[in-house]
C-alpha cells in the first residue's frame, strides 16, 4: 500500500499543471472560448471586406468563424507546450506564421474547385487572411499589454 500511495502522491508529467509562460493549462483552456470570441470578432469583420467578391457574403462570414476555429486552439493550447523552453518572441513568431499559412491552405483547400478565382482573386483572399490575423494579433498583444484578459 505504501508503494501506491508514493505514485499516487507524487505528480506525473500529464498529471500535474503543465506551466507555459508560468499559466497552469487549466488557465489556457479558460482563457480559450473568449480569445476565440475576440478573435472572430476581429478577424471576421476584415474578411468580410478583404475577400474578393467571388466568395459570398455567408462564406465570408463562415470563414471568419470556420478558419480560426482551425487554428486557434493549436496556437493556445498546443503550441504554448511545444514552446514551453522557447522565448515568448519566438513562440509568438512561429504562432503568428503558423496560424496564417494554415488558414491559406484550409481556405485554398476547401474553395479551390468551387470558386471561379483567377491569381489575383487567390492573392487578395490570401492577403485578406494575412491581414485579419494580424489584426486579432496585434489587438491581442494590446489587450495583452492592459492586462485585459489577466493571461498571457
Amino acid at each position: 500500500m505504501f508503494l501506491f500511495d508514493m505514485a499516487i502522491s507524487t505528480p506525473t508529467p500529464l498529471a500535474s499543471p503543465m506551466p507555459v509562460y508560468d499559466i497552469p493549462v487549466s488557465e489556457l483552456w479558460r482563457f480559450l472560448p473568449l480569445g476565440y470570441i475576440v478573435s472572430i470578432l476581429i478577424e471576421t469583420p476584415v474578411l468580410l471586406i478583404g475577400l474578393p467578391n467571388k466568395v459570398s457574403i455567408k462564406q465570408r462570414l463562415l470563414c471568419g468563424v470556420w478558419l480560426t476555429a482551425c487554428t486557434y486552439p493549436i496556437v493556445v493550447l498546443v503550441m504554448p507546450m511545444l514552446f514551453e523552453d522557447w522565448q515568448r518572441w519566438q513562440y509568438l513568431l512561429v504562432a503568428e506564421i503558423f496560424a496564417p499559412v494554415a488558414e491559406c491552405a484550409l481556405f485554398w483547400a476547401a474553395y479551390r474547385g468551387r470558386l471561379a478565382m483567377n491569381r489575383s482573386d487567390w492573392a487578395t483572399a490570401f492577403l485578406a487572411i494575412v491581414v485579419a490575423n494580424l489584426a486579432s494579433f496585434g489587438m491581442g498583444e494590446i489587450l495583452n499589454y492592459y492586462g485585459w484578459f489577466g493571461l498571457l
